[in-house]
């Protein structure tokens, strides 16, 4: 367990809107980049941009995945986000189930990494 609780992060997205959450959301668990996206309901957010202090509604993405998977998150989120800088921010999970853990690290591995598990598993 040591191992997976070591590869578990949860990524914080925000965007502008619901839509836009959902299609984020949708993108990364297809793309097995994420086990499970959460999509919170709206939210204030108060932020300095190009020095302003501004305010703008937004929803907030919960994605659990792993450390492996952040690299290509972060690009692909990038590539289809709505915002210049987007906030892509990866906290480490410390403490969680081992059957939670086990599903998660099962759950989010892009495809490249399952061919390369099940070639690595077929040469045993």
């Amino acid at each position: 367990m040591a191992e997976q609780i070591e590869k578990a992060v949860v990524v914080m997205i925000t965007t502008p809107n619901c839509a836009e959450a959902a299609r984020l959301a949708e993108m990364l668990v297809q793309a097995r980049l994420a086990a499970c996206v959460q999509i919170m309901p709206e939210m204030e957010s108060i932020y300095r941009w190009q020095e302003r202090v501004e305010r703008a509604a937004e929803v907030l993405l919960l994605v659990k995945t792993t450390e492996e998977c952040f690299a290509q998150l972060e690009r692909e989120v990038r590539q289809a986000h709505s915002y210049d800088t987007p906030e892509i921010v990866a906290l480490p999970v410390t403490h969680a189930s081992a059957p939670y853990l086990a599903w998660l690290v099962e759950n989010a591995k892009p495809h490249d990494q399952r061919k390369a598990a099940s070639a690595d598993a077929e040469e045993i």
